[in-house]
């Protein structure tokens, strides 16, 4: 006789045979009346898209509030630090000034901390192919929080150094994570929408962090630590706090696939521990779905899950694809420039105009990813519907230029502050639509060590981009600071160009590869 497990598995290989029993569930009428009418699901019928949109929206409020704290969570710390270089620098009370810290030694301590994201995204990420990823994306939460929390504690430019390369590797894996996680609820093309949904956590956060920063700067003394010492043991706590509650706040696999992974997973022991196989098979958290949607659900997404099982050989059939070269050239270009105004954002501000205290800095700081964030909520849905990548992003990177050209060349303080703005409207959509775009190649031929191999291997070494833009430029090229950054700003947009032409590139081979399918 066959195991509930076993029922459910088939079920899933046939998605065409339904079964209405919701057992203890409440019924959902309408739903469980359309379904007793199927044989088999027409996944183009005009009914079942209605019935598929409903459930994406339900698995929406469940799925992407965590996912947007998650992000914003992890992106913070960064953010927090790029801030805290200047918090209370009128009283000489900043983190720089407090370590006496040297330009040379911010420009190595921000590369060590990209490159601990380099190194540490790709083996990360596959982790979680084998594990509940919502287990493995709580894990790096709380990691990212205990680390913060130490900053608290620095005392010298070592330190500092030291903690940028941990805070690195703890937080590896997270975008590449967040997008693998996304592709296993969502079929490829509803992906960029989801993703840009949380990807706007990234902007509020470096726009909070200036907020917040701002509230910090007027207890520095109190109790006898520095206003940015406060500042990173609050986000600290909190961030260890939620993501504690993730375990049970965000859904593990949808459950039909559950026994694909676990025929993969022979290897797990009988003696591991109770709490240990809940993390593994992710146990801690209930389904979002009904039975009846979980079927539904199951069948629309029956070609991502066609093959969950890989190894070291197919892992070197991803690397080898030329194609995943022109997506890490993208990503290199506008991730870079991303973090090299995040890090160096404040500084690029105050060089337009010497007299902006820190707290006036900070406030400037928070609407460039106002701007950010708009273009996500406006672009990535129509990026989606379009499901033109080439045209939306290299658009979107034209914005970026542009809005590099003004801040550099325009006459006056506050058109070249437009220009940061611009910048940041640029910027938004073109993460989102290069992962999308990304799972969108691979997923078909590698499936699900395409997914979570391609995410890490495009945000690891695309995250090159943000060692070259705080390293060698904004943090590193100390004779440009008196220039304005103009040289650092004119190299950023020759990188966005070179990124264009990849997207361009990439585009064009797809569309013939296409052609003679």
């Amino acid at each position: 006789m066959n195991s509930p497990r076993d029922n459910d598995s088939a079920a899933f290989r046939d998605a065409g045979n339904v079964s209405t029993d919701s057992q203890d569930y409440p019924k959902d009428e309408s739903l469980e009346q359309y379904v007793s009418t199927q044989t088999a699901f027409d996944l183009e019928s005009e009914d079942t898209q209605k019935e598929l949109d409903r459930i994406y929206r339900k698995l929406d409020r469940r799925i992407i509030p965590p996912l947007w704290i998650l992000y914003f969570l992890t992106s913070f710390g960064s953010s927090a630090y790029g801030v805290a270089l200047t918090m209370n620098m009128d009283k000489g009370h900043s983190l720089s000034q407090t370590l006496n810290l040297s330009a040379h030694e911010l420009s190595v301590a921000s590369a060590l901390y990209y490159v601990g994201y380099i190194v540490f995204d790709v083996p990360i990420n596959l982790v979680m192919t084998k594990v509940a990823p919502h287990a493995w994306l709580s894990r790096i939460v709380i990691s990212v929080g205990v680390v913060y929390a130490c900053y608290a504690a620095l005392n010298n430019a070592g330190g500092v150094i030291a903690i940028r390369l941990i805070s690195g590797i703890c937080g590896a894996g997270t975008w590449p994570g967040l997008a693998y996680y996304v592709s296993l609820w969502y079929p490829a093309h509803r992906t960029a929408r989801r993703i840009g949904y949380y990807f706007t956590a990234a902007q509020v956060s470096a726009a909070t962090a200036g907020l917040f920063s701002a509230a910090f700067q007027t207890i520095d003394g109190n109790r006898g630590l520095k206003g940015f010492q406060w500042f990173f043991l609050v986000y600290g706590i909190f961030t260890v706090t939620l993501g504690v509650s993730l375990l049970w706040w965000l859904p593990g696999r949808p459950s039909e696939f559950n026994e694909l992974y676990d025929e993969s997973k022979e290897r797990d022991s009988d003696a591991t521990g109770s709490v240990l196989k809940s993390l593994l098979n992710g146990t801690f958290s209930k389904h979002p779905l009904s039975p009846l949607e979980q079927q539904l659900h199951a069948a629309d997404m029956s070609q991502r899950y066609l093959n969950v099982a890989w190894t070291l050989k197919d892992l070197l059939r991803v690397f080898m694809d030329l194609r995943i070269w022109p997506l890490v050239i993208m990503y290199f270009g506008v991730v870079g420039t991303g973090y090299g105004i995040v890090v160096a954002g404040t500084s690029i501000i105050k060089s337009t105009n010497e007299s902006l205290t820190p707290i006036q800095l900070s406030l400037l700081f928070c609407p460039i990813w106002v701007c950010d964030l708009l273009a996500i909520l406006a672009i990535t849905p129509l990026s989606d519907r379009y499901k033109n990548r080439p045209l939306f992003f290299c658009a979107s990177t034209v914005v970026i230029i542009v809005g590099m050209v003004v801040n550099t060349y325009a006459p006056g303080s506050w058109p070249r502050y437009v220009g940061l703005l611009i910048t940041g409207l640029g910027l938004g959509p073109t993460v989102p639509i290069c992962m999308t775009w990304a799972a969108e190649i691979f997923m078909p031929k590698y499936q699900d060590v395409g997914v979570a191999a391609t995410a890490a291997l495009v945000s690891g070494l695309g995250n090159l981009g943000s060692v070259v833009t705080t390293y060698a430029l904004y943090k590193g090229w100390s004779d440009d600071v008196k220039r304005g950054f103009k040289y650092s700003n004119m190299t950023v947009v020759g990188i966005l160009g070179a990124s264009i032409i990849a997207a361009l590139v990439l585009g064009w081979t797809e569309k013939r590869r296409l052609s003679r399918v």
